[in-house]
């Protein structure tokens, strides 16, 4: 059995290893690219959709069914389907029965998210 000794250096020569003078963040070289210009902002493409105008009655309001056609999710056949939407019709000009072109919009009400673009066919 063989007892250790420890110099005084010892411990001064570990300090040594633990205090070295660390480099300016600057002067650090890291790994990562730096970043790309950030591309230019576009807006998003504005939802529009054609539908049948169900109903006028409210004010500066109308109801339009969207048909859609989708493949079944099983059977793969073509099938219709219905969505109705409230549309914003600030003129009144959209009655029952119309063919009209809708916009998405900024919310208006609880329901409304859409605003009436033009009359196709009356």
């Amino acid at each position: 059995m063989s007892k250790e000794t420890t110099s005084p250096a010892a411990p001064a020569a570990a300090a040594d290893k633990v205090t070295q003078p660390e480099l300016p963040i600057a002067a650090v070289k890291t790994e990562t690219e730096p970043a790309a210009a950030p591309a230019p902002e576009t807006k998003a493409a504005v939802k529009e959709r054609t539908g049948e105008v169900l109903a006028s009655k409210m004010q500066k309001t109308i109801v339009v069914r969207v048909e859609r056609r989708v493949p079944h999710p099983k059977f793969k056949k073509i099938v219709r389907v219905h969505k109705k939407f409230y549309a914003h019709d600030e003129k009144n000009e959209a009655k029952a029965g119309d063919r009209v072109l809708i916009r998405e919009t900024r919310p208006m009400s609880k329901l409304k998210r859409w605003e009436l673009v033009s009359v196709l066919k009356h």
